[in-house]
């Protein structure tokens, strides 16, 4: 296709399209691929996907489904059974009572988030979000209409919003509020005392609704984790977010859940039986088997271990490299480093004065791939997953080291 008829299709498409950012994790592992392809050896560190296999038990789960002819349209929501056993687990690792009919299973967490988005968010509601936030965030909230409010956070407070700023961000206009624990980006985790400071601010105001995104719940190397939802006050309010994918090892197998307010699932349910009806019936009938796994069982602590064994081989080895400044995330499987002071440093083929400029030098000149903090919302950072062997992490970090030493 020319690039002019590429251009004239651009311009008939809808502006929703046009105003729409694409993914910068998904178009970083998109470059590495094609780089690959040309013969590069790119070490691709952007991907949030980890490196291990679903467990057996998930996969013979899945093989009896379909040895049991589970090949028909599903209820929009989920199975019935699904949704027991996600209300389950809700209440063993979180404490949190939902019933079946306060619960959506979506093709993945992503539609989660996106459907509860587009039942809430009118155009021109103000949706908060806490920077460093996870890329889809932003753009979801523009393809609804609504105007995204950020709150900067900054590594000494270990990207962390506060009750003050969360109240210092609100207007009339402010309907939502959307963050992570685990964090993705920062892998920064909210204590039960700084949710209980939150959920203060929450509960003052009328109509107003946070989106708790938990997909990394069982990524947690500090102890429990701490669920916004747990206060009774904002009970209502909150719609709890989670997966499978990280957690499970389940990327590709698509199933996110939502448990909320039944007028809320309710609307999720509407939306998701236009745009898509109900995930993968085969998918559903393995999650069941995940649910049932307590996280406390080898399953899931033995990758929990190794990403922790991960991270602090990540946080020794940029600890040691100047002009990087890095905390101590506390789950998920990223390290969100500082890297400011690299700005205004250059090489033969061009300065570095962006997050992103660093992330491109990095991919050409080490041939690993990273992510620019801007994509996060946090421009003087970049993002860099663990979530691949020490044996992979050795080598990309061999060469970052080696390519940040040649900037002058």
């Amino acid at each position: 296709m020319s690039l002019l008829i590429l251009e004239l299709n651009m311009k008939a498409v809808s502006d929703r399209i046009n105003k729409l950012s694409e993914s910068q994790t998904i178009a970083m592992a998109k470059r590495s691929r094609e780089l690959q392809a040309e013969g590069k050896d790119i070490i691709s560190l952007s991907l949030g996907e980890p490196d291990f296999n679903t467990p057996d038990i998930i996969k013979e789960a899945a093989k009896q489904a379909i040895d049991d002819n589970y090949s028909t349209y599903t209820p929009v929501s989920g199975y019935l059974d699904l949704r027991e056993a996600i209300a389950k687990k809700f209440k063993r690792d979180n404490n949190l009572t939902y019933t079946p009919n306060q619960i959506v299973a979506s093709t993945g967490a992503k539609q989660s988030i996106a459907n509860v988005v587009l039942s809430l968010v009118n155009p021109g509601d103000e949706v908060i979000l806490p920077a460093p936030y996870w890329v889809s965030y932003y753009e979801i909230i523009k393809m609804a209409d609504g105007v995204p409010v950020v709150i900067d956070t900054n590594i000494e407070s270990d990207f962390k919003i506060t009750a003050q700023q969360l109240k210092g961000a609100m207007t009339a206009n402010t309907k939502l509020m959307i963050f992570s624990s685990p964090c993705n980006p920062t892998g920064s985790i909210y204590s039960k005392s700084e949710l209980e400071s939150l959920a203060g601010i929450i509960a003052s105001k009328e109509d107003f609704y946070v989106i708790a995104d938990e997909i990394y719940v069982h990524i947690n190397f500090v102890g429990g984790h701490e669920s916004l939802a747990q206060f009774d006050s904002i009970y209502d309010k909150v719609i709890t977010i989670n997966g499978v994918s990280k957690g499970f090892a389940m990327t590709g197998w698509r199933l996110g859940y939502i448990g909320a307010a039944e007028w809320i699932a309710k609307a999720c349910d509407k939306i998701q039986g236009q745009f898509t009806s109900g995930t993968c019936s085969i998918t559903q009938r393995a999650v069941i088997a995940a649910m049932e796994i307590d996280p406390k069982t080898s399953e899931v602590t033995s990758m929990k271990d190794a990403f922790k064994e991960r991270r602090d081989y990540m946080i020794n080895r940029l600890n040691v490299i100047e002009g990087v400044v890095i905390n101590q995330p506390e789950g998920a499987f990223y390290v969100f480093p500082n890297i400011k002071a690299l700005f205004g440093k250059s090489w033969e083929g061009g300065k570095i004065q962006t997050a992103t400029d660093l992330s491109m030098y990095l991919l050409e000149k080490a041939e690993v791939a990273l992510v620019t903090g801007e994509a996060f919302g946090s421009p003087e950072c970049i993002r860099i997953s663990y979530a691949s062997s020490l044996e992979v992490l050795k080598e990309a970090m061999d060469r970052v080291e080696k390519a940040l030493k040649e900037l002058n």
